[in-house]
């Protein structure tokens, strides 16, 4: 049995192509605790139910840097799955809030897709990923540079 394939060569990728990635994700109050708890992020608007509920949005929210992490995730099959390297992450945007049990879902546009100045075998592709929630409402955006490798000869 062969594993299944992950990722695009770089001529897979085209300027103006928007892929809609398949995988979405729920994010549960363990998730932001834990994550909370690896960052050493313990601000009390993400983590004390008491302390959220007397701020702006009357509810716990998911800590930024998860929703990045997890939206990017989600990305990999589609963006980064033959990527040699990140080479850049840029304009980082929260649009909107995230909050316990949203479902997050996100698609990317290709921006550029071009050869390596240096190096054959590889290619830059310049993407931007928006974020959705389950209402369809954007809540993050970024753009990034990712080295992707050429197909084999």
């Amino acid at each position: 049995m062969q594993a299944s394939p992950i990722g695009h060569y770089f001529e897979e990728f085209q300027a103006g192509d928007v892929i809609r990635h398949s995988a979405s994700k729920t994010i549960f109050e363990s998730d932001n605790n834990l994550f909370s708890l690896l960052t050493m992020n313990h601000h009390p608007l993400h983590t004390n139910k008491d302390f959220a509920e007397k701020s702006q949005h009357g509810q716990i929210l998911v800590v930024g840097t998860l929703v990045f992490s997890i939206v990017v995730g989600m990305t990999v099959p589609d963006i980064s799955g033959k990527a040699i390297a990140n080479l850049e992450y840029e304009k980082v945007e929260h649009l909107g809030p995230v909050f316990i049990n949203d479902t997050l879902w996100a698609q990317t546009e290709i921006l550029e897709a071009r050869p390596s100045k240096s190096k054959a075998d590889r290619g830059i592709i310049h993407v931007e990923t928006t974020a959705f929630n389950q209402h369809d409402k954007p809540v993050l955006r970024y753009r990034r540079h990712v080295l992707i490798a050429r197909k084999g000869e």
